[in-house]
């Protein structure tokens, strides 16, 4: 049996699974935190994939590995390979006034020609405006940009500060894919080429010496260095993780996947790239060679977690509290902006509860209200792509938050397509996996996705037509 391993090195956590290259089928896996923050230290991430490979039994038997992470995190690396200072993650909103620098003296319809998206606090240009303005001393030594999984299969490799690893800091092989390239906005994954000159505006110097990372088709690999934890190993191009996803989950045309974790996201695969001006929607590549067009929320579970956590109970009762309401929670409408808002783009927004009266403000109504706030935020990202003529003839509900039965029943009633719910699994990680197979064969797998739910389509128009009144 030949071993294929994937990584997800996510917000939260680092995951790995082992898969059979024949059937796809998990052999083993582990997973180690990360620390909570909007800024961390990437010596994190790097101590958290050593301890989940460690807990997933190795990598003795396995064949090749490839690493899916985040997006946008920007790791600063100087001409030592040593990270400058810890990364801001997608999440830091710090930047929100850079980004909407970089808009004005570039040009949304510039940047979205140029890039496929339009610069938010998220995307890793703004993280290197904020740093040239806030830290132009730790700007000036800046050598190489990485994003996280560019780090981590960078260090995996064998590469780093030279007290730190076996090969040194040998920053041109620094590699990446085109998918997570696509989100820095110095990208344009239609032309494969990186834009200079945005870096360099980014960066407010001349950012031509600055080492960006090699970008491998989706099928190329690297190897592992001798005297490294990959020594001898395949290794494939690593990814985003929402284009991790999509390759985990096998999704085609036609096939909407909405993802409820720390964010919320919206996206489908296309053989056109998309281009909004407006910076809705996100025109990234995917890990396939095709787009990733996609709308992102900054609040997703953690809106269940904190309405939960008021009410004083667990999860599954959230969920029984919520379908023992009626659809539109009696009035009560949830818009969940708790850490403010990339998709739409107010940065410093706050949430707020509308239709309170005596009789709407209930338990049940709270906790429906909270999910169906959520899930109408999705709704609206769905709207977004879809005026870009992206189709929708199914919708993949995946995340921990979609195999609570009431997330799936309301997202049935928001939804104005038929929604199904995969199976519980890392599918960042099993995409990833998916990619290490593709890089060791030069063929891609195709594993089969098993469904756990699949409610029946009841859309209820008034739960969005309410969201809508109070947008």
């Amino acid at each position: 049996m030949t071993l294929v391993a994937g990584v997800d090195s996510s917000t939260q956590s680092c995951k790995v699974v082992v898969r059979d290259l024949g059937t796809g089928a998990v052999v083993r896996s582990g997973r180690a935190s990360h620390p909570d923050g909007t800024e961390v230290d990437p010596a994190a991430w790097w101590d958290a994939l050593r301890e989940a490979l460690d807990a997933a039994g190795g990598l003795g038997d396995v064949a090749a590995i490839s690493i899916g992470g985040q997006q946008h995190g920007t790791v600063a690396l100087d001409a030592e390979g040593r990270v400058i200072r810890p990364a801001l993650l997608w999440n830091d909103t710090r930047s929100a006034d850079a980004a909407a620098a970089l808009r004005d003296e570039v040009g949304a319809d510039a940047f979205a020609r140029r890039t496929g998206v339009v610069p938010v606090a998220s995307f890793t240009a703004t993280k290197l405006r904020w740093l040239a303005d806030a830290e132009p001393e730790n700007a000036a030594r800046v050598a190489a940009v990485a994003l996280p999984h560019d780090w981590l299969t960078w260090r995996l490799r064998g590469y780093g500060p030279a007290d730190e690893s076996p090969l040194g800091p040998v920053l041109e092989e620094l590699v990446t894919d085109r998918s997570d390239a696509s989100g820095t906005a110095y990208f344009d994954g239609e032309s494969g080429a990186y834009d200079r000159e945005l870096l360099s505006l980014a960066l407010r110097r001349d950012a031509a010496d600055v080492v960006l990372p090699r970008v491998l088709g989706p099928s190329e690999s690297v190897a592992g260095g001798a005297g490294s934890l990959a020594d001898g190993l395949v290794i494939g191009p690593g990814c985003g993780d929402n284009a991790g996803a999509a390759l985990g989950l096998g999704a085609a045309t036609g096939d909407v996947a909405v993802s409820i974790g720390t964010s919320g996201t919206v996206f489908a695969v296309t053989d056109a790239p998309v281009r909004d001006a407006s910076g809705t929607v996100a025109g990234f590549a995917d890990a396939s060679g095709a787009f990733l067009p996609l709308i992102a929320t900054l609040n997703a579970a953690r809106v269940l977690d904190g309405i939960a956590k008021l009410l004083g109970v667990d999860h599954d009762e959230l969920g029984r509290l919520a379908l023992s309401a009626q659809p539109g929670a009696g009035g009560l409408v949830l818009q969940p902006y708790f850490e403010g808002e990339r998709t739409p783009n107010l940065p410093d927004a706050t949430a707020t509860l509308f239709g309170m009266t005596l009789a709407s403000t209930t338990r049940e109504n709270l906790a429906r209200a909270a999910i169906e706030g959520m899930l109408c935020g999705l709704a609206d990202g769905l709207d977004a792509v879809r005026a870009h003529g992206v189709g929708a003839d199914r919708i993949l509900l995946v995340g921990g938050a979609a195999q609570n039965p009431a997330v799936a029943a309301i997202a049935a009633q928001v939804f104005d397509a038929p929604v199904v719910v995969p199976e519980p699994g890392e599918y960042v990680a099993a995409g990833a996996a998916v990619q290490a197979a593709w890089a060791l064969t030069g063929e891609r797998p195709s594993w089969p996705v098993s469904l756990s739910a699949e409610p029946a389509p009841d859309t209820r128009a008034v739960i969005r037509e309410q969201y809508a009144a109070r947008r």
